[in-house]
């Protein structure tokens, strides 16, 4: 859609790209009223990363809120804002951030849609209650006449041949050829160590994620915004499919990583996890570390880990 792509470091509504180095309500300070299509971004979870100072919870959610004020401010009266969050953790209890930030967004007249749910198989292990496997992402509307575009985002049927078997319609296919809504559970893999996306960013989230909710929620041309724009994700996601991107970002390293992300994304070589591409399954692809190492059981033919026989220590039986 753009013939050449230049990344302003200000906010230009002729522009195509933005990528502010600062603080984000610096940047939303330039951005006029009613402009933003799609306001997504993953803030800091306040849990002591790198690029994030841990505050009392109150504080934190005063911070936030601040910044989702601005971005309302700026939103277009058919846009949207996706917060997409996880949990912040203080002495082994965890605190759901959605349940926290949804009085934020309700305060400031916006209407929930969907409460995503972002399922992924790796992370870290925990020994005191249930490994994390999901994130959120909340959905807002600015009113009740919202972008939403259905048919791009759409996949593959689970029974394409279904007919239906009765009424005015039998005998023809009941499901629709472009295929199915993809539903409020998205089993998208995370960007970790083996993944191709993967930057030195702790907490990257993956461009195929993002790129589902722009093609819903927005238009060719239009903006979207990422105030914690980390490595540049969201505009990647923004750009490839003939958007506006602009974002903000107080590192300075992932400032460097966002903007030869960028250009790379521009020329053609950045290398993504395709959307449409089925999740990796070890076993069907038969990956030898599916096959276990421990004794096979004669009785019942069902593979046992004797974990108790190996390491007594560690595993007691009471």
């Amino acid at each position: 859609m753009f013939r050449k792509l230049e990344v302003a470091d200000r906010f230009d509504p002729k522009r195509e790209l933005v990528v502010y180095e600062g603080d984000c309500l610096e940047l939303l300070e330039q951005i006029p009223n009613g402009v933003l299509q799609l306001v997504v971004t993953s803030p800091p979870y306040n849990i002591g990363k790198e690029y994030e100072k841990r505050l009392d919870l109150n504080h934190y959610v005063e911070q936030q809120a601040r910044v989702i004020a601005e971005c309302v401010r700026a939103l277009a009266p058919r846009g949207s804002i996706c917060w997409q969050v996880g949990n912040y953790v203080d002495k082994g209890a965890i605190y759901p951030l959605d349940s926290l930030l949804y009085p934020v967004f309700r305060s400031l007249g916006l209407k929930m849609r969907n409460r995503i749910i972002w399922h992924f198989e790796h992370g870290l292990h925990c020994s005191n209650r249930f490994s994390g496997r999901y994130e959120t992402i909340i959905w807002f509307t600015k009113s009740d006449r919202y972008t939403f575009n259905l048919d791009p985002v759409r996949v593959p049927q689970k029974y394409p041949g279904k007919k239906h078997f009765k009424g005015p319609r039998k005998g023809q296919y009941s499901s629709n050829p472009l295929g199915k809504n993809p539903g409020d559970i998205w089993v998208i893999p995370n960007v970790k160590s083996n993944h191709v996306e993967k930057t030195v960013h702790p907490c990257q989230f993956p461009v195929e994620l993002i790129e589902r909710l722009v093609l819903a929620m927005t238009n060719p041309g239009d903006w979207v915004f990422d105030p914690f724009l980390g490595v540049g994700t969201s505009v990647i996601a923004a750009i490839r499919h003939g958007r506006r991107g602009a974002g903000a970002e107080i590192n300075r390293k992932y400032v460097d990583i966002a903007l030869e992300r960028i250009r790379q994304e521009v020329n053609g070589t950045l290398r993504t996890r395709p959307m449409d591409r089925p999740v990796y399954d070890p076993k069907a692809a038969g990956n030898s570390l599916t096959v276990s190492p421990w004794k096979k059981d004669t009785t019942d033919n069902v593979v046992q880990l004797r974990l108790v026989e190996q390491e007594p220590r560690r595993y007691r039986v009471k």
